[in-house]
């Protein structure tokens, strides 16, 4: 029997829209019953394929592979009135149905011609189960007796798929588990930590972009983390600033949010090397409008984690400025972490240290979006840097629509490992330079600066001094004091007592 495409494959087939399904497409085989795989593709009995039509399809979609507005608001602006007016008299009460009409009126911008009263009385439904999906509060639409429970309103409304990997993110508490951390370290121990935090972020972060930073910037950039914590909404004039801290060359430094166009570039020349086309600058705006109005507004009963990753992916895919976008994405995950106060004040979590060391999922979760996206402009070059710009009629839907799934797991997952792998054993290495340093200056007499190169060299070195460093120290450290470092360095490192050395 021949397979065909059914929901929303069919739509976007139909639609020769961008493929924003991946695998998670449903088509008909020879089953007995609807069957998910592994890899999240969705097999139909022939007896339960809807009809090739707009409606029937977007019907099967939303009530077996949930609400996907991209795809929605295309094929729901193909459905005339007189087509949903009678679907709506036969089954007004449908909770499928009313969701599509709901949707339906929200895209085409006015009411089902001759559908003044749908004669709804059933109880109220959510448009997104929360069973599959991360929500936002309760805005309820009475006509239609919908529950709109999206992250952001329907000018911006990102979804988060609550999958099993993210789920388990989400039941790590990693925000608890940080503030408790805080507490159990003391406030002596916590400062030191968080110095190293703080620097470690910024050069984390420019790291990512393949630039070490000099130490002007390393400061600037510094300073600019501690100002997280500030208690300040985002804003047009916010984001201004804060770009022209983080971007030095005058030149780049913005006044306002972009009036041109912009794109990312891979290595190919022209127009084939364009790898992302963000939305047109008015769009953007507009965007920004709402992605500032959510990141102010924590959506009640949404982790502050989830939040600020919402924000900081959007913020990147939306591209507000000519440059500094990636840098400044990243600061605002600090940003809505300082304003939430789930942390202790002036607590960092160095999250781009993680980031850096998973560079690879990175690049993944930045493209689930962005690669999909490109299909939504087409882009023409001319030579030197003269691009031009055609844009799909419906492109605008699907940067209101972003589907942030991979970019906010990946963000959990890289908090979990900026508390467990970074500052958990940076503290854990502040304790054995301690108890090692006590135990030196107890038995000798050296200075304090080529102690502490000594210690640390010897641990990054995993217990072992060099040769070439035992060289460089042999005119003022004697070689019977550079074993006991050494001997008394790894044996921390085993967790073995140094006091055995007696």
């Amino acid at each position: 029997m021949n397979t065909h495409s059914l929901g929303y494959a069919w739509i976007q087939e139909q639609l020769d829209g961008p493929d924003f399904l991946g695998p998670r497409r449903a088509r008909v085989a020879a089953v007995q019953s609807l069957q998910r795989l592994p890899e999240g593709a969705l097999l139909v009995p022939p007896k339960l394929a809807p009809a090739p039509q707009w409606l029937d399809q977007a019907l099967f979609a939303i009530k077996h592979e949930g609400v996907h507005l991209g795809y929605l608001a295309g094929a729901l602006r193909r459905v005339d009135d007189a087509t949903l007016r009678e679907a709506v008299a036969l089954t007004p009460n449908g909770a499928y149905l009313r969701k599509l009409g709901f949707l339906w009126e929200a895209f085409n911008g006015r009411h089902i011609e001759g559908l003044d009263d749908p004669g709804i009385r059933a109880v109220y439904v959510p448009l997104f189960d929360e069973a599959e999906y991360l929500t936002g509060a309760s805005r309820r639409h009475p006509r239609w007796r919908i529950d709109f429970n999206g992250l952001g309103d329907l000018p911006l409304c990102p979804v988060v798929r609550r999958t099993p990997g993210m789920q388990a993110a989400l039941d790590a508490q990693v925000l608890g588990e940080a503030a408790a951390f805080a507490a159990s370290i003391g406030p002596q121990m916590l400062e030191r930590a968080l110095s190293w935090a703080y620097l470690s972020e910024t050069e984390g972060s420019y790291a990512i972009e393949g630039e070490t930073p000099s130490h002007d910037k390393t400061a600037l950039f510094a300073r600019l983390l501690q100002r997280a914590h500030d208690q300040r909404p985002l804003s047009e004039d916010y984001l201004v600033e804060l770009q022209s801290a983080t971007v030095t060359n005058p030149f780049d430094q913005a006044v306002q949010f972009r009036t041109e166009q912009n794109r990312l570039q891979g290595n190919a020349l022209g127009a084939a090397g364009v790898t992302y086309v963000p939305p047109a600058p008015e769009l953007a705006a507009e965007l920004m409008d709402h992605l500032m109005h959510l990141a102010n507004h924590r959506p009640a009963g949404l982790d502050a984690l989830v939040h600020a990753a919402v924000v900081s992916f959007a913020f990147v895919f939306i591209h507000p400025f000519m440059d500094g976008n990636g840098r400044l994405s990243r600061f605002l995950v600090h940003h809505c972490l300082g304003q939430s106060g789930v942390l202790p004040a002036g607590f960092l979590l160095p999250i781009s240290v993680a980031m850096k060391k998973h560079e690879d999922r990175y690049l993944q979760a930045l493209t689930a979006f962005s690669k999909p996206a490109r299909a939504l402009c087409d882009v023409t070059w001319a030579g030197d840097d003269h691009y031009s710009y055609q844009w799909r009629a419906d492109a605008d839907i699907w940067f209101r629509s972003m589907d942030l799934t991979e970019g906010v797991q990946f963000m959990l997952e890289m908090a979990q490992a900026a508390l467990d792998l970074h500052l958990r054993q940076e503290v854990a290495f502040l304790g054995l330079f301690d108890e090692v340093a006590r135990y030196i200056n107890d038995r000798h007499d050296l200075r304090g600066s080529d102690l502490a190169t000594l210690i640390v060299t010897t641990f990054h070195n995993g217990g072992k001094l060099s040769n070439n460093r035992r060289k460089r120290f042999a005119d003022r450290v004697q070689p019977a004091v550079l074993d006991d470092i050494e001997a008394a360095v790894a044996r921390r490192m085993r967790g073995e007592p140094l006091e055995d050395q007696d």
